[in-house]
């Protein structure tokens, strides 16, 4: 293996180990106070609206699979549409789901068809709940687009990898006036959704949804090993930095390029 592969290997494998000791040895500690996101105080509000008021709440988990570089926000979408779902529950109006893959939308309905049972109301479970709205980018808005509009849904909450196609959903969503909270990893559709949506999470905030709605202690962990992270990056970047100016650029393609 090359000098690059083993420092990526050591470096999945250290996240791992911080990882999981904030989410093991430290389960019991003081969970860490959170920096306040408006954007997921106005869900959980949305979310207590939608269920008062009779209407749908329409879950969007973009069009991203589990087997490509995307798959990162398509399982935290999944991990925010589980909480959404308990907390709906109440409702008699149950939430829709869409998605661009087969394999999202499978789990999906798998994450629909688990939270009912763990909570004892499995006769509320419709597999047609959660849709393949189509497989590619303007299929799936196509797709998406009559949901919002003939469903009676009161609010979006979009979480998954979208592209500039996410702006026929927001505009379908504003012409419904309903409301619109995403989150999407690509920067064409951050760019759409700082102008077009009510409430964006822009990058990292993106992956912090498990954590923002309880999901688990391991979502916190995440977290707090990203905040380990982030120091540790700097650190690098100004080791690098002083290698530069001490004329070691050789020892820096040895650690990070893998050539002299």
């Amino acid at each position: 293996m090359s000098v690059p592969g083993i420092v990526g290997l050591l470096f999945v494998l250290v996240f791992l180990g911080i990882l999981l000791f904030y989410g093991v040895a430290r389960r019991k500690a003081e969970p860490p106070a959170l920096r306040s996101i408006p954007a997921f105080q106005r869900i959980q509000r949305a979310i207590g609206l939608s269920v008062e008021d009779g209407t749908r709440l329409h879950f969007s988990l973009g069009r991203g699979g589990i087997t490509t570089m995307v798959s990162a926000i398509a399982f935290v979408g999944l991990s925010m549409l589980e909480r959404v779902t308990r907390i709906i529950a109440i409702s008699d109006r149950l939430p829709v789901v869409t998605s661009g893959d087969g394999s999202v939308t499978v789990l999906s309905q798998d994450t629909l068809q688990s939270t009912y049972r763990d909570m004892g109301e499995e006769a509320q479970y419709d597999p047609g709940a959660a849709r393949l709205t189509g497989p590619t980018p303007f299929s799936y808005a196509a797709g998406t687009i009559p949901l919002i509009e003939d469903e009676q849904v009161s609010t979006n909450l979009l979480a998954g990898h979208l592209g500039n196609e996410v702006a026929f959903l927001t505009e379908a969503a504003e012409r419904a006036g309903g409301l619109t909270l995403a989150a999407t990893d690509s920067l064409d559709g951050q760019a759409v959704l700082f102008v077009a949506s009510e409430e964006p999470l822009v990058g990292e905030e993106a992956f912090a949804g498990g954590a923002y709605l309880q999901a688990g202690a391991m979502h916190i962990a995440s977290l707090r090993t990203q905040d380990v992270f982030r120091w540790v990056i700097v650190v690098l970047i100004v080791l690098g930095a002083l290698l530069k100016l001490l004329g070691l650029d050789g020892l820096i393609n040895t650690l990070f390029v893998g050539g002299p």
